[in-house]
């Protein structure tokens, strides 16, 4: 903390947010108002659903109630800064304050990632070792898979926090974006980020670009392998698979386009930041719930206590 004060003229950076026009941020705030209590609402519904229904007391829907806290989580750290934002002319945020978004963001993003394996690994034994799979994924093991994901987290995000704590900031601190990401605020330090941009690159981008590729592999192994089970088991396995890509798809494809390409050629896209914060932690719900009967069982009996 002492050496990013010591190398920084700046007390806090400026956002410039989505527009300018004050008429389109009143209705921004509307929008974005309303996608956060949904997301606060859909992700808490199925944490409560999992832990309050027997018939959801199983390995796949408690790793499902685990990425619905990540999701709130991640959806909150810069969320209701940028809902109130909309309603102020002046977007400005603490040197500190952006710190913690920025460490948070990748804290529960990292965590999120490694979240998302575990799944993919759950599916895969169950599909693929299914006489296996109460002896493989044990209460043990899923623990371990809770723990690893927030391990993981945290290692990931002290990773990125690490290139940024010693830079000099003492130029320009407007960031083109509604909230403190990594790869804008490197470019206004006082000195030349090249090699830190590309550890970024590395860290960030490469590394949701390999996560993806082996999960999507993994999902083809699994696709390939219902094609031999019976017709009623296949429908709903595929259902649950579906859904299981299109949150991965969701998750990692923004995640890479913001990260896996050379800052000096690329600049982050405001839709896609707004897409992997805000967006995607509101379309998980959706796509597990309308996608599993189980689940929309659960939240029709909790409604109705």
């Amino acid at each position: 903390m002492d050496t990013l004060n010591r190398n920084t003229s700046i007390s806090e950076f400026i956002l410039l947010g989505l527009s300018s026009s004050q008429e389109t941020q009143i209705y921004f705030f509307a929008i974005f108002l309303f996608v956060y209590i949904a997301i606060v609402v859909g992700n808490l519904l199925i944490v409560i659903s999992v832990i309050f229904d027997h018939h959801l007391h199983s390995p796949m829907y408690f790793l499902l109630a685990n990425l619905s806290f990540f999701d709130l989580c991640l959806s909150s750290v810069a969320t209701p800064k940028v809902i109130a934002d909309f309603l102020r002319k002046y977007k400005t945020i603490s040197l500190w304050g952006c710190m913690a978004q920025m460490f948070f963001m990748h804290f529960f993003g990292g965590g999120e990632m490694a979240l998302l394996i575990a799944m993919a690994v759950d599916r895969y034994v169950a599909i693929c070792k299914p006489l296996h799979y109460k002896t493989i994924i044990s209460h043990r093991v899923l623990i371990m898979f809770i723990l690893l994901s927030w391990v993981t987290g945290f290692i990931h995000t002290t990773s990125q926090m690490a290139f940024i704590m010693g830079l000099p900031f003492c130029g320009s601190n407007v960031v083109d974006s509604i909230f403190c990401d990594l790869s804008l605020v490197i470019k206004l330090a006082c000195t030349e980020t090249y090699f830190l941009q590309l550890l970024v690159i590395a860290d960030s981008g490469l590394l949701s670009l390999v996560c993806f590729i082996l999960l999507l592999i993994s999902y083809i192994i699994m696709l390939a392998t219902i094609c031999h089970h019976s017709s009623s088991a296949s429908s709903k396995a595929v259902s649950t698979l579906s859904a299981h890509i299109t949150v991965v798809t969701l998750f990692f494809g923004p995640a890479i386009f913001i990260y896996a390409f050379p800052f000096n050629s690329y600049s982050v896209d405001k839709f896609l930041s707004v897409f992997y914060s805000v967006l995607t932690p509101f379309l998980n719900p959706i796509i597990y719930t309308l996608r599993n009967q189980e689940m929309k069982a659960a939240i029709k009996r909790l409604s109705s206590y």
